[in-house]
Protein backbone atom coordinates (compact mmCIF):
# COMPACT_ATOMS: atom_id res chain seq x y z
CA UNK A 1 0.00 0.00 0.00
CA UNK A 2 1.05 3.37 -0.59
CA UNK A 3 1.19 6.45 1.47
CA UNK A 4 -1.98 7.74 0.17
CA UNK A 5 -3.86 4.49 0.09
CA UNK A 6 -2.72 3.50 3.43
CA UNK A 7 -4.35 7.15 4.70
CA UNK A 8 -7.38 6.17 2.67
CA UNK A 9 -7.59 2.64 4.33
CA UNK A 10 -7.26 4.09 7.85
CA UNK A 11 -8.54 7.65 8.62
CA UNK A 12 -7.21 9.69 10.98
CA UNK A 13 -3.87 9.02 10.33
CA UNK A 14 -3.82 5.49 12.27
CA UNK A 15 -1.55 3.47 9.98
CA UNK A 16 -1.80 -0.35 11.03
CA UNK A 17 -3.45 0.18 14.00
CA UNK A 18 -6.78 -1.42 14.31
CA UNK A 19 -9.14 -1.06 16.91
CA UNK A 20 -11.86 -3.31 17.93
CA UNK A 21 -13.83 -0.76 19.62
CA UNK A 22 -15.62 0.41 16.13
CA UNK A 23 -18.40 -2.54 16.94
CA UNK A 24 -17.00 -5.24 14.06
CA UNK A 25 -16.46 -7.86 16.06
CA UNK A 26 -15.77 -10.63 14.47
CA UNK A 27 -16.31 -14.49 15.64
CA UNK A 28 -13.66 -17.07 15.84
CA UNK A 29 -13.97 -20.42 15.08
CA UNK A 30 -14.36 -21.90 18.57
CA UNK A 31 -17.45 -19.20 19.02
CA UNK A 32 -19.05 -20.51 15.58
CA UNK A 33 -18.73 -24.06 16.41
CA UNK A 34 -19.73 -23.56 19.68
CA UNK A 35 -23.54 -21.43 18.53
CA UNK A 36 -23.78 -24.30 16.40
CA UNK A 37 -23.79 -26.81 18.94
CA UNK A 38 -25.78 -24.80 20.85
CA UNK A 39 -27.86 -24.02 18.04
CA UNK A 40 -28.59 -27.82 17.38
CA UNK A 41 -29.35 -29.01 20.64
CA UNK A 42 -31.94 -26.24 20.78
CA UNK A 43 -33.46 -27.81 17.56
CA UNK A 44 -33.12 -31.46 19.12
CA UNK A 45 -34.59 -31.21 22.08
CA UNK A 46 -38.17 -29.64 21.13
CA UNK A 47 -38.11 -32.06 18.14
CA UNK A 48 -37.34 -34.78 20.95
CA UNK A 49 -40.21 -33.27 23.12
CA UNK A 50 -42.84 -33.59 20.23
CA UNK A 51 -41.86 -36.49 18.66
CA UNK A 52 -41.92 -39.22 21.96
CA UNK A 53 -44.91 -37.02 23.33
CA UNK A 54 -42.87 -36.73 26.47
CA UNK A 55 -45.53 -34.37 27.99
CA UNK A 56 -49.40 -34.99 28.04
CA UNK A 57 -50.35 -31.82 27.69
CA UNK A 58 -49.68 -30.02 24.87
CA UNK A 59 -49.84 -26.91 26.38
CA UNK A 60 -47.05 -27.34 28.42
CA UNK A 61 -44.66 -29.12 25.64
CA UNK A 62 -45.67 -25.81 23.56
CA UNK A 63 -44.33 -23.14 26.85
CA UNK A 64 -41.51 -25.20 26.89
CA UNK A 65 -40.56 -25.47 23.09
CA UNK A 66 -41.52 -21.51 23.32
CA UNK A 67 -38.57 -21.19 26.15
CA UNK A 68 -36.30 -22.87 23.66
CA UNK A 69 -37.36 -20.64 20.83
CA UNK A 70 -36.55 -17.47 23.70
CA UNK A 71 -32.72 -19.51 24.02
CA UNK A 72 -32.27 -20.05 20.31
CA UNK A 73 -32.54 -16.53 19.70
CA UNK A 74 -30.09 -15.48 22.21
CA UNK A 75 -27.89 -17.98 21.14
CA UNK A 76 -28.02 -16.49 17.40
CA UNK A 77 -27.82 -12.93 18.44
CA UNK A 78 -24.66 -13.87 20.30
CA UNK A 79 -22.84 -16.17 18.35
CA UNK A 80 -24.01 -15.54 15.34
CA UNK A 81 -24.91 -11.86 15.21
CA UNK A 82 -22.60 -11.02 17.46
CA UNK A 83 -24.45 -8.75 19.02
CA UNK A 84 -23.68 -6.89 22.75
CA UNK A 85 -24.26 -3.52 25.13
CA UNK A 86 -20.45 -3.00 23.34
CA UNK A 87 -20.95 -3.10 19.79
CA UNK A 88 -21.22 0.41 18.21
CA UNK A 89 -21.81 1.74 21.67
CA UNK A 90 -24.65 0.13 22.23
CA UNK A 91 -27.00 1.66 19.35
CA UNK A 92 -27.44 -1.92 17.76
CA UNK A 93 -28.68 -3.34 21.40
CA UNK A 94 -31.12 -0.61 21.61
CA UNK A 95 -32.21 -1.04 17.81
CA UNK A 96 -33.44 -5.20 18.71
CA UNK A 97 -35.01 -3.64 22.06
CA UNK A 98 -36.76 -1.46 20.13
CA UNK A 99 -37.73 -4.14 17.44
CA UNK A 100 -39.02 -6.62 20.67
CA UNK A 101 -41.26 -4.11 21.48
CA UNK A 102 -42.67 -3.20 18.80
CA UNK A 103 -43.56 -6.56 17.83
CA UNK A 104 -44.57 -7.60 21.38
CA UNK A 105 -47.00 -4.76 21.38
CA UNK A 106 -48.13 -5.88 18.00
CA UNK A 107 -48.92 -9.50 18.11
CA UNK A 108 -50.26 -8.72 21.91
CA UNK A 109 -52.81 -6.32 20.87
CA UNK A 110 -53.57 -8.52 17.61
CA UNK A 111 -53.87 -11.04 20.28
CA UNK A 112 -56.69 -8.96 22.44
CA UNK A 113 -57.95 -7.48 19.54
CA UNK A 114 -59.19 -11.64 18.05
CA UNK A 115 -59.53 -12.86 21.29
CA UNK A 116 -62.29 -10.23 22.36
CA UNK A 117 -63.44 -9.56 18.72
CA UNK A 118 -66.06 -13.37 19.13
CA UNK A 119 -67.51 -11.63 22.29
CA UNK A 120 -68.13 -8.08 21.26
CA UNK A 121 -69.93 -8.83 17.70
CA UNK A 122 -73.72 -9.16 17.92
CA UNK A 123 -75.08 -12.38 17.21
CA UNK A 124 -76.51 -13.73 14.42
CA UNK A 125 -78.96 -16.71 13.24
CA UNK A 126 -78.73 -18.42 10.48
CA UNK A 127 -82.25 -16.72 9.68
CA UNK A 128 -80.49 -12.72 9.70
CA UNK A 129 -77.71 -14.79 7.73
CA UNK A 130 -79.99 -15.35 4.93
CA UNK A 131 -80.66 -11.61 4.66
CA UNK A 132 -77.37 -10.45 4.07
CA UNK A 133 -76.16 -9.37 0.44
Amino acid sequence: MTAHTDHLAHPGGDHGHHDDDDGAAHGTLKSYATGFVLAAILTAIPFWLVMDRVFEDSRTTALIILGFAVVQIVVHIVYFLHMDTKSESGWNMLALIFTLVLVVITLSGSIWIMYHLNSNMMPMSTHDMRKMP
